[in-house]
């Protein structure tokens, strides 16, 4: 889907580019206005997030409203009002895929995301993280762009799975698709799930990993060191392709077509500060950003304006 603004003779490479690049804008100018936010997952999560949205997935137009209702409660038998996030990725349809995003600190990415794409309002972030909204800071199942609670690490994966599988059962043609972060091949769920995919033969579901090597203690080789992770996958018996995580062709080139009978996992390589290179500064702890005082705010304001 192109975006609104977006010329429709624009080639979808250049597409998925500016909307990378407006990710990154809008998530930087939110962390400026709230002097704090997950803003290197916008760094290094843009190109993947928009070359989904815009190149790899089937999905159909939002049946949700652009500016997100309130939280209804949570689904049950007494409970008729509850909703999920799910319907920001369109109606459910045989034909067409299926959304799961993970990482659930992630979130205000996929929420710009769905506005660079048409799909959410700009005004829908005024109510990111307010008491009663379902614009949280830490995604639920309810928040736009969701379907299922992720839980703090790795769940989302086990329940792409089982509607992975429950699809093929049913003749499904539209495929499953599923954002991770690579933290979360510290988790020994993660593996169960790897090793139940490849088994079943589930070659319906893709798995998109932003490989950024930093988590909240710093960098992932200092804390639980996952590489190989490319063959450690493999082993199970998954189809795996390394890309460069902001080149938006790499990361559309393995969906168009991987081999009869196997999950993929593509592993984006990315750069924790790309397009915002202040952040560099504050490796290895790249996880949240609150600015240390206003100068440094002011700093990143200063940047704010160079970006396009």
């Amino acid at each position: 889907m192109l975006s609104p603004t977006q010329s429709q003779t624009t080639s979808w490479q250049d597409t998925a580019t500016q909307v990378a690049q407006a990710i990154r804008r809008r998530v930087l100018e939110h962390v400026i206005l709230n002097n704090g936010g997950y803003l290197s997952q916008a760094c290094s999560a843009a190109e993947t997030l928009a070359t989904l949205y815009t190149r790899i997935m089937h999905l159909d137009v939002s049946q949700a409203p652009l500016i997100p209702g309130p939280f209804a409660g949570v689904p049950g038998p007494n409970n008729p009002h509850a909703f999920s996030g799910a319907a920001y990725n369109g109606r459910p349809d045989p034909a067409l895929d299926r959304f799961i995003f993970s990482p659930a600190h992630y979130v205000l990415v996929l929420y710009t995301t769905l506005i660079e794409v048409g799909r959410l309002a700009p005004e829908a972030l005024r109510e990111f993280n307010k008491d009663g909204s379902t614009v949280e800071m830490i995604g639920a199942e309810h928040s736009p762009g969701m379907e299922v609670t992720s839980g703090s690490l790795a769940q989302a994966l086990s329940q792409a799975a089982g509607i992975a599988m429950a699809r093929k059962l049913r003749g499904e043609t539209g495929k499953v698709w599923v954002y991770m972060s690579d933290g979360e091949f510290q988790s020994g769920q993660t593996w169960e799930t790897i090793a139940a995919i490849t088994f079943h033969k589930l070659d319906n579901i893709g798995i998109y990993v932003d490989v950024n090597q930093q988590q909240c203690d710093g960098s992932m080789a200092s804390v639980l060191n996952i590489e190989p992770l490319d063959e450690r996958i493999r082993g199970f018996g998954a189809h795996v392709v390394k890309v460069d995580g902001h080149d938006v062709e790499a990361l559309a080139a393995p969906a168009e077509a991987w081999p009869e009978g196997k999950p993929l996992v593509v592993l984006a390589y990315t750069n924790p500060w790309q397009g915002i290179d202040l952040l560099r500064s504050r490796a290895p702890k790249l996880h949240y950003v609150r600015f240390s005082g206003a100068e440094e705010r002011q700093r990143y304001a200063d940047f704010l304006t160079t970006l396009q």
